[in-house]
């Protein structure tokens, strides 16, 4: 493959943080930019054993900057954008609705209209199966890609607006886009405010474990490569202007995640605590992938092996988590869960 430039927004978080890991290492003859404004979220110590490979370049800003966005695209005049950069936690958007629609709609904006000026060869949107809505518990209904959209707290609101955004882009300028909407991500680096690191950093201090609800909400979990190899895919092979659902068919109830981790972990599942349930929770989401299997993907992971690997990894690499979940993030822990 010729030599393309590649950019990664929101590179320094979860899932965007480890697909630019994975371009870097698997693309060698690509260059990868990962563009990230380095909010609380934002974690750049993930990136140390690839900051000194000469295909990785690093850029820090705002992508609702349009002062900032336009004249980088000018300048670089990437091939590809995958866009990641979001603000992604449901339990912030409740508490500040303001900054999800901000970023997730008017950044999306801003860098769609860069991204025509300059021409890039495809923009890969990466949503949420969270803008479908919920579905009811009877395990033969999943979510498709011609579901209607029908977001239920202010985040999903604010990718399901994006995704319309970006629709209405290829529909009137054509511009070669892609939305990928996928599960519940698990895997290396995730930020410890997310159900699997929260869980298995409290557990592992012996600390109670809060359980919204009856703890019986389901979601369906993908791990976070399994994901990058999709959005590789689409980036590359994705029919323009598709919408392509990835998911890893491990539906789970909350609770079930949590005991799960917790005897994995030898310790007692007294540890729990059931606190209030969340405003507007979803009850479940489950995603049919054919449409993407179709394309040539299938997920490499079980959730018994996906979850194993992920408690070993923080098990691991206690150091990461440990900085995060000190400071600030705890002050927000506490407000949030009441405890």
């Amino acid at each position: 493959m010729e030599n393309k430039k590649v950019l990664v927004t929101g590179g320094a978080g979860f899932i965007g943080g480890n697909f630019v890991q994975y371009m870097v290492d698997k693309y060698t003859n690509y260059d990868i930019y990962n563009l990230d404004l380095l909010t609380y979220a934002g974690d750049l110590t993930k990136h140390q054993q690839i900051e000194s490979k000469e295909n990785y370049h690093f850029i820090k800003a705002d992508i609702t900057d349009r002062d900032s966005i336009i004249p980088l695209f000018e300048k670089e005049q990437f091939d590809y954008v995958v866009h990641f950069a979001a603000e992604s936690h449901v339990d912030r958007s409740i508490t500040d609705p303001e900054i999800f629609m901000v970023t997730n709609v008017l950044g999306t904006q801003v860098l769609l209209d860069a991204s025509k000026l300059s021409g890039v060869l495809k923009f890969v949107h990466v949503s949420t199966d969270e803008v479908y809505g919920e579905l009811d518990f009877d395990p033969s209904t999943f979510f498709t890609e011609n579901t209607p959209i029908q977001p239920n707290s202010p985040y999903s609101a604010s990718k399901a607006s994006s995704d319309l955004v970006v629709r209405a882009y290829h529909e009137t300028y054509n511009m070669p886009v892609n939305i990928t909407r996928c599960s519940n991500n698990y895997g290396p680096y995730h930020f410890p405010e997310k159900l699997i690191p929260l869980t298995i950093s409290r557990v592992l201090n012996e600390q109670k474990v809060p359980v919204y609800g009856d703890g019986e909400n389901i979601r369906d979990w993908l791990h976070v490569i399994d994901h990058c190899a999709a959005i590789d895919l689409v980036m590359h092979e994705g029919v323009k202007g598709e919408v392509y659902n990835v998911g890893g068919h491990n539906e789970r109830t909350n609770l079930e995640v949590v005991k799960t981790i917790i005897n994995t972990l030898g310790k007692s599942e007294n540890l729990i605590e059931f606190v209030k349930d969340r405003l507007g929770h979803d009850k479940r989401y489950a995603i049919d992938p054919t449409k993407l299997e179709q394309l040539g993907w299938k997920p490499t992971y079980t959730f018994e092996t996906g979850i194993a690997q992920t408690i070993q990894w923080y098990l691991d690499n206690k150091e990461w988590w440990e900085q995060i979940i000190s400071g600030e993030y705890q002050n927000y822990f506490e407000k949030q869960y009441s405890i």
